[in-house]
């Protein structure tokens, strides 16, 4: 699993012209699913996040995280997370879980982070998307196996 994490003061996704997902102060999530990803990996993933202290407290200093002010998610399937560009122009996604897998382990991440969090917004599996985003800091992480 692959996550581009970005602190935002609000964010939306947009299918068709339709906006059909938007959050205030919280984190955008990229999320890329790779063939050897599990429930339990989703799970870890999700624990890791809800942990991260990436906001600032009182006094400026990032010691509070998504849960400590009770920010949103707004979560984006991203396949292409997994490009490898090593051979030639043309990235090839290979190490990305086919698409039903991608599918049933995205859905299962978006109720897993309802049940903990709350307030979970969604990108459309597959669709053509259009992010927007007011990124704050900017403050950007990718979260990945080298995490854990």
């Amino acid at each position: 699993m692959r996550i581009v994490i970005q602190r935002v003061k609000q964010a939306l996704v947009t299918v068709d012209g339709t906006c059909i997902g938007r959050i205030g102060k919280g984190l955008l999530l990229l999320i890329g699913i790779g063939r050897e990803d599990t429930k339990e990996v989703i799970d870890k993933y999700i624990d890791k996040l809800l942990k991260l202290r990436i906001f600032a407290d009182e006094q400026g200093k990032t010691n509070l995280s998504l849960s400590d002010i009770q920010g949103e998610v707004l979560a984006v399937s991203q396949f292409t997370l997994y490009a490898d560009c090593k051979k030639g122009n043309r990235p090839n996604f290979l190490q990305a879980a086919d698409p039903l897998k991608a599918e049933e382990l995205y859905l299962y991440f978006l109720k897993s982070c309802k049940e903990k969090l709350g307030k979970v917004e969604a990108g459309e599996f597959g669709a053509d998307m259009q992010v927007d985003l007011i990124n704050d800091g900017p403050f950007t992480i990718v979260l990945d196996e080298t995490a854990f």
